[in-house]
């Protein structure tokens, strides 16, 4: 049984006998994930069998790509979501932990703050969209020091969709942000 398996049944755990998640502590969680290069650690679950034929998307996904993709993955205050953005659109989606707070730079110049997180009441959202080709970055807040969350892609991402932010370029191009921009992934403090 692979590690994504177990955590999906510890998920499920969960609603069948009692709250057991919320004493996985985050060691546990990282044993079943993989460090990555831009969002902490990662587990992919997730890609579709099904593929869009080469030249059946418009560029920059004309050589063909999977129909759609999926992984869970985990931010600490260490390991927050890097600068980077991904040309496929994506959903962010809370599962257990502390919430994060979202910082995106939209293709148009503007910029949004969200918090991705369990508390609807409050204005978090159990899961967002972000628009293929956003910059974003994202880090952990609240006491419990860790997030789990997941992401869904349309189409399936491949490593040529995924591109690291240039700090400065970014500032050039976000001047009202740029203090955030060289801060934001930064821990921060309890």
């Amino acid at each position: 049984m692979t590690a994504a398996m177990h955590l999906g049944i510890a998920m499920q755990g969960s609603a069948m006998h009692g709250d057991i998640t919320h004493d996985m502590t985050v060691d546990e969680v990282k044993t079943l994930l993989n460090p990555n290069a831009t969002c902490g650690y990662v587990r992919i679950t997730f890609e579709s069998p099904l593929r869009i034929a080469p030249r059946g998307l418009p560029a920059p996904f004309a050589d063909g790509r999977p129909a759609g993709s999926a992984l869970y993955f985990m931010l600490t205050p260490d390991q927050p979501v890097k600068l980077h953005r991904i040309r496929n659109d994506q959903f962010y989606h809370y599962y257990l932990g502390d919430p994060i707070e979202l910082l995106m730079m939209m293709t148009d110049g503007t910029t949004r703050h969200h918090i991705v997180g369990p508390d609807i009441r409050v204005g978090h959202k159990v899961q967002h969209f972000i628009p293929g080709n956003t910059f974003h970055t994202a880090r952990v807040i609240g006491t419990r020091r860790w997030f789990l969350g997941g992401s869904t892609q349309w189409p399936g991402v491949e490593p040529a969709d995924v591109e690291l932010g240039r700090t400065e370029e970014l500032v050039a191009k976000y001047p009202a942000v740029a203090e955030q921009i060289r801060t934001f992934p930064l821990p921060v403090q309890a």
